[in-house]
């Protein structure tokens, strides 16, 4: 199955390519959701953040790879961090906006911007903290025709943070642990107090 993928990556590489980042990307935030609330699956939420991934993210990310490839051929340091570079200081942010000002309008918010207004820099910051690590790996190791969806597998993380950002947090990577701490904490707790 992996080599079919891999196969249709070669020859069909812009659809399989943002299909796969789409996916990955709407997964993440059925990760939150599911971690958050395990009653309840907002599925509207999901298609919003999967509308997003899959006409913007997935279909930006594919394009931009390509042309910072063009532009920054090759693999050595110097290439790599020109590209590393730029992807921080311009696809980051606009990725990060799209995704709050997307979801907040899909969702039919009067105020789309108030989310990106709250959460941008310390989401951006944030982002700085894991996004050129993956990108090095992505630039580094992967041929041109799976950088996108090693990108969406990348992003199956990054999607998870953003949604519990958005609806939770503030942005910041010390929040988003302290809440994953703390289902944890729960379950110590209640299986402590059944044990007496």
């Amino acid at each position: 199955m992996r080599k079919s993928l891999f196969q249709k990556a070669k020859v069909f590489p812009w659809i399989t390519n943002v299909t796969l980042y789409g996916c990955l990307f709407a997964g993440g935030d059925l990760v939150h959701q599911y971690l958050a609330h395990p009653d309840h699956i907002d599925w509207r939420h999901t298609r919003h953040v999967a509308i997003v991934a899959l006409s913007f993210h997935g279909n930006f990310n594919y394009f931009w790879l390509r042309a910072l490839e063009r532009q920054f051929p090759g693999r050595s340091l110097g290439m790599v961090l020109r590209k590393l570079v730029l992807d921080q200081s311009f696809a980051s942010p606009l990725a990060t906006s799209v995704f709050y000002t997307g979801v907040s309008f899909l969702e039919g918010k009067e105020e789309i911007f108030e989310d990106w207004r709250a959460k941008f820099f310390n989401t951006y910051k944030t982002g700085l903290m894991y996004w050129p690590f993956m990108q090095f790996l992505n630039f580094v190791l992967m041929p041109l025709y799976l950088r996108t969806a090693f990108m969406g597998c990348s992003a199956f993380l990054w999607a998870t943070f953003l949604c519990f950002s958005r609806q939770n947090g503030d942005g910041t990577a010390a929040v988003a642990l302290a809440w994953i701490m703390a289902p944890k904490k729960r379950l110590l707790t209640r299986k402590t107090n059944e044990e007496k």
